[in-house]
């Protein structure tokens, strides 16, 4: 048996997947983020606190028995979901495991508020850059009035009003009230997994995910940061797109544009013919309820309205001009070894599939979109352009 997907006796659901003669295994338990009303930044916060000690482990014990052991484990809040993973040697697994429960079970907070003063710290540290108060100001401004939208600057304005009772209240919300899921790769057999996983977690109620409004954008969002002592200008232009139907061929048209470093549209036409761009890419930036498409590029101060327009004029050519065969098929191959690269070990594969499950897409959605992707036409392109592309966007930048 390679790869099953199963239930936990509490139906949490479990994919198992043997990758012979690999030394290490991965396990990606995900809790989805069904209630995204508390204060921005208390999550975050309290992802980091579940590694800062246990009823039975001080902070320093669990992270050198974790270090005794080399076990790498996480936890890490995304937009959708808390995720909480360990990688450990094949022989380890059930120490790695039991120390594992003990954080989802037991963590105390008692940490707080150290933690919070250093999270105040990176964060500023952070900021400082640039080209990530552009991205924040941006995703700020895309999502704004939701969850999706506390970014950086959104967390740090509220630090000083969280308290170690919203830690422990908001630990509960994931862990009573959210979808579950659980991603097992590695070289073990599945009997012993299964009874393993069972006898740790089969006590946690499973739920399901929770109908949450997705973010709304209805007009044009122009913003700019004036920061003296930057010597570039930083520019970023998105539009709100889906996350589902049109996957495939979205993706596809991020590698055409910006995602394919040397050979794509944006670093062809605005670096190498113009001139414009120190950097220059696209992206494509997929969550649950919705996705944005956004072009970058850092440039001199004086090229800013130039590279609005170069991105205007590629924006046009991609709605108005068929892709060619030749360039579909190139962004279908870069796209499909981009995926093969980043799925090559244990952990990434674990993750991979937990993140699919957790978002409701299924553990695989990998797999399914693969089959999609290698369908996709240059008329499909051309249609998901003139969809998305429209007078509903934000345009960030940053400059001296």
């Amino acid at each position: 048996m390679d790869k099953k997907i199963t239930k936990l006796k509490n139906d949490i659901e479990l994919l198992y997947k043997r990758n012979k003669n690999t030394p290490r295994v991965a396990l990606c338990f995900n809790f989805s983020l069904n209630d995204p009303i508390p204060v921005p930044g208390a999550y975050t916060l309290m992802a980091r606190l579940l590694l800062q000690g246990t009823k039975k482990r001080s902070s320093q014990q669990l992270s050198e028995e974790l270090d005794q052991y080399a076990i790498e484990c996480s936890a890490e809040l995304k937009l959708d979901y808390l995720k909480l993973k360990f990688v450990c040697l094949n022989e380890d697994f059930d120490k790695a495991l039991e120390i594992f429960e003990d954080i989802i079970k037991n963590s105390t907070f008692e940490e707080f508020e150290k933690e919070r003063i250093k999270l105040i710290g990176e964060i500023q540290a952070q900021l400082d850059s640039p080209k990530a108060q552009v991205v924040d100001n941006f995703y700020k401004n895309i999502y704004a009035n939701h969850h999706y939208g506390y970014t950086n600057t959104v967390i740090l304005n509220n630090l000083k009003n969280l308290t170690k009772d919203d830690m422990i209240s908001s630990y509960k919300i994931f862990y009573e009230n959210s979808k579950k899921v659980m991603a097992f790769v590695g070289d073990l057999e599945f009997d012993r997994v299964y009874s393993k996983l069972n006898d740790s977690f089969g006590d946690l109620t499973s739920g399901e995910l929770a109908e949450i409004k997705p973010p709304v954008l209805d007009e044009i969002k122009e913003l700019e940061i004036i920061k003296p002592d930057v010597n570039q200008a930083h520019i970023i232009q998105g539009w709100m797109v889906e996350t589902a139907e049109d996957y495939p061929v979205l993706a596809l048209m991020n590698i055409i544009l910006g995602a394919s470093g040397l050979s794509s549209r944006l670093f062809l036409e605005l670096r190498d013919k113009k001139g414009l761009a120190y950097v220059v890419r696209s992206t494509y930036d997929v969550a649950r309820l919705c996705a944005n498409f956004s072009i970058y590029i850092a440039t001199e101060p004086k090229n800013i309205e130039v590279s609005l327009n170069g991105f205007k004029e590629e924006i046009e050519k991609i709605k108005t001009e068929l892709v060619s065969q030749e360039e579909l098929e190139n962004a279908k191959n870069n796209l499909i070894g981009k995926w093969a690269f980043s799925q090559e070990d244990n952990s990434q594969q674990a993750a991979t599939y937990a993140h699919y499950a957790v978002t409701g897409r299924g553990f695989d959605f990998n797999e399914k979109a693969k089959q999609l992707i290698r369908t996709v036409t240059p008329e499909q392109i051309k249609e998901c352009a003139n969809k998305y592309f429209n007078d509903k966007y934000v345009i960030s930048i940053i400059k001296p």
